[in-house]
């Protein structure tokens, strides 16, 4: 989307898949004059172009979810047996992202917002799966206080030498179901999928958005819902936001170290929403970790937490897990976790010491207090601590050749040993 960052991508589709055809369309941009003259001009990287080849009708009884095969040394993938239109979006971002990283590039599954105030400019991201808030978060005026520039809420890359932006798509892929029939975003719905329809009252055709038959409402949006968008930010990131939803840790953390903030980042711990597809047996209810927030990977995790890592070493950049579920038995409301991000951009956020010696800091929140003394307490935060640990050392057992450094355990333990 920028001519320091464009890539050529094509897909092909069975007859009768138009209406995927159409949402890859709409959703990345097409190849227009203006974008052509852009692309020619654009920054030349030893890259080939974007080949996905699809069949959303194969079927094989060794793979009855479907399969997804990658070659992302030379940016081709074939998605078979597979209807919804995310795996085909996901899968160009999966090929984009490697690209992106192989030349320089942090690859980052989230959202990227600017604040514009009077004497300064600042960028905060926000890493968490779908329907974590990223959009919410990405997306929310916070009543007018500031003037807000979006690049985009859910795919975007980082250079990591002078920490610019670049998103990677136009358009949004939104679930529908908080935009009811006479909601004004649907002016801007595009192509829709998972969703029913009905007539009103005049006896017109309408979207039944909500998750009633069908989860995982989801449209194509037109970039045109976002008055303040942009495809690049100049400025430089200031802030990185884990999003997670463990109930052990108050609103807001701030992580002192990069090592720690890094490996945070490696072991992010959330829900899965009925926006994600959960794992055979799993409890949507329990926590997972899904690393970076980012189950679209197509090169080893060490590579993104090395990428990570360098980010957070930059001074400028500070580190925060933000909770947007509950804290202990007390759910985090919009306006609390809003409110902890308006205090940051004002630089008026009070930190405490989450303990001695854990290289966590937390924002003292009425009512959202950490009872440190509490040995019941503890033992939770310690429990999460260990999930983490236990999580990076299986992961090491299976990627024996690429597995992730010592100081990231260490970091967690370290946190265990001052609580």
């Amino acid at each position: 989307m920028d001519e320091e960052f464009i890539i050529k991508a094509h897909i092909a589709f069975p007859e009768g898949n138009e209406n995927n055809l159409y949402s890859w369309l709409l959703n990345f941009q097409w190849a227009n004059d203006l974008y052509n003259e852009l692309y020619a001009h654009s920054k030349k990287y030893d890259e080939g172009d974007i080949y996905i080849y699809t069949d959303p009708d194969w079927r094989h009884p060794d793979y009855p979810l479907g399969l997804a095969y990658f070659e992302p040394e030379h940016n081709v993938a074939c998605i078979l047996g597979m209807q919804y239109f995310g795996e085909f979006k996901k899968g160009t971002l999966s090929l984009a992202w490697g690209i992106a990283h192989r030349n320089g590039y942090a690859s980052c599954h989230g959202g990227l917002k600017k604040f514009v105030l009077k004497d300064k400019k600042r960028v905060f991201a926000f890493f968490g799966l779908s329907g974590s808030g990223k959009s919410t978060l990405t997306h929310s005026k916070h009543n007018g206080k500031y003037k807000v520039k979006v690049l985009h809420d859910d795919a975007f890359i980082i250079d990591l030498l002078d920490g610019s932006s670049i998103a990677l798509e136009p358009a949004y892929f939104d679930k529908t179901q908080d935009y009811p029939t006479d909601h004004p975003e649907q002016e801007y719905f595009l192509t829709a999928q998972n969703v029913g329809v009905t007539k009103d009252t005049d006896g017109k055709k309408v979207l039944v958005t909500e998750d009633i038959r069908n989860g995982n409402g989801r449209t194509v949006k037109s970039r045109y819902v976002t008055p303040d968008r942009v495809d690049k930010f100049h400025s430089a990131i200031e802030g990185v936001y884990w999003i997670m939803k463990d109930d052990s840790l108050p609103p807001l953390v701030k992580i002192e170290n990069p090592v720690l903030a890094a490996t945070f980042g490696a072991t992010l711990a959330t829900k899965r929403s009925t926006a994600e597809t959960a794992r055979k047996g799993e409890d949507r209810d329990r926590l997972i970790i899904e690393p970076y927030a980012n189950p679209f990977r197509v090169y080893p995790l060490i590579e993104d937490y090395e990428d990570f890592k360098a980010l957070l070493s930059k001074e400028a950049v500070d580190c925060y897990i933000i909770n947007t579920g509950a804290f202990l038995n007390k759910d985090i409301t919009k306006d609390i976790t809003l409110g902890v991000i308006e205090s940051i951009v004002e630089e008026t956020a009070a930190f405490k010491p989450f303990g001695d010696g854990t290289g966590l800091e937390y924002l003292d929140v009425p009512g959202y207090e950490p009872p440190l003394q509490d040995e019941s307490y503890k033992k939770l935060v310690k429990e999460r601590m260990m999930m983490r640990i236990e999580f990076l050392q299986t992961f090491n057992q299976e990627h024996p050749d690429s597995s992730l450094p010592g100081e990231a355990i260490h970091a967690f333990d370290q946190i265990v040993r001052s609580l």
